[in-house]
């Protein structure tokens, strides 16, 4: 009877052990600083989805067409969207100032007469999907050469190791940089995909790209690690097939590794997204990002701020959220991992 109630009480306690994911998954939740940060991540993605309702329905406005002369009716008053200069010697024009309002240029206006914070929203859902598909691009790139050079190594290892070697010589924004002024104004053709001239996926292809060493070379040697490990030589020495080790032994380990450079990689992406397209070699117009609208604002510093603070501080909060969420991440899932990208 003693034994029978020892064994029921071993298999209850075997049905109520946790999972690798679900014991991660509890880990974050409480986390509450990682919690917020992704709260404060899914606000700001759903306020940038959300910009064709707010220019349609709140502004009234077209973020992409200037200006020049309209005018907008304020708490009654109407007012010129460009009103004369009353700096100096009175001459030009000064954007409208913030409203405050839930309503038309509640951010106030740029140079052109257009509303900033209906271009604050467009342009963060370009700078999110820009981030968003560079690391995805980045990372499916890196996990593939990474598993490829560590698990099947010799030649091919060689081979990989000096050709991420060649990439990890250049400084990434010197690198980032050169690519988009020799891409920028030409096409790129793949195979059967042509990527335009003008066109978002030009930054996200080159964004994607130049980190793809800074994820890949820690993947390779975690590959390495793992091929030493005790589950993975009992395999082999059972006479277990390289493809049965590959997908069931060192896949999924490596998937874990993998996820905790998503958060840090968006924040990377999205900084270099900002960085090449305040220099007119990122996202071009008519299309907006983060990085477009700080341009924009360069010139009216002194007059309405708001116009370059405004991205500037939605570059900051979001980048601040990902690395939160990042640490978070990386605690729940590889606590004894030291990886530090930003």
């Amino acid at each position: 009877m003693d034994n029978l109630s020892a064994g029921q009480a071993l298999v209850r306690s075997h049905r109520g052990a946790e999972g690798p994911w679900r014991t991660a998954w509890r880990k974050l939740r409480a986390d509450r600083a990682a919690i917020m940060a992704f709260g404060v991540l899914v606000l700001i993605t759903a306020a940038s989805l959300a910009a064709p309702l707010y220019a349609r329905h709140v502004a009234g406005t077209d973020p992409f067409a200037t200006n020049l002369n309209g005018e907008v009716v304020i708490h009654g008053e109407t007012r010129q969207v460009l009103e004369p200069s009353t700096e100096g010697l009175g001459l030009g024009f000064t954007p409208l100032g913030p409203t405050w309002d839930f309503g038309p240029y509640m951010l106030g206006a740029d140079n052109q007469g257009r509303d900033v914070a209906a271009r604050l929203l467009y342009g963060g859902r370009n700078s999110l999907l820009i981030a968003g598909a560079a690391a995805l691009i980045c990372l499916g790139l890196a996990t593939l050469l990474g598993i490829v050079s560590g698990f099947f190594g010799g030649l091919v290892d060689t081979l990989l190791s000096r050709i991420l070697d060649v990439l990890w010589a250049f400084p990434i924004f010197l690198l980032a940089i050169s690519l988009s002024i020799v891409l920028i104004t030409q096409s790129i053709t793949i195979g059967p995909i042509e990527i335009r001239s003008g066109s978002l996926w030009l930054p996200i292809f080159i964004i994607g790209i130049v980190y793809v060493p800074y994820v890949a070379r820690p993947i390779r040697g975690h590959v390495l690690s793992l091929m030493q490990a005790e589950f993975v030589t009992a395999a082999i020495g059972i006479g277990a097939s390289p493809w049965r080790i590959l997908l069931y032994d060192i896949l999924p380990n490596v998937i874990t590794r993998v996820i905790v450079f998503v958060p840090l990689i968006l924040a990377l992406n999205m900084m270099t997204e900002s960085s090449l397209s305040f220099l007119s070699i990122g996202v071009q117009p008519p299309d907006a990002s983060w990085g477009t609208i700080i341009q924009d604002g360069q010139g009216l510093l002194y007059s309405r701020p708001i116009v370059a603070l405004a991205p500037g501080l939605a570059i900051v909060i979001s980048v601040l959220a990902l690395n939160i969420l990042g640490d978070g991440v990386r605690d729940a899932l590889d606590p004894k991992s030291s990886i530090r990208v930003v």
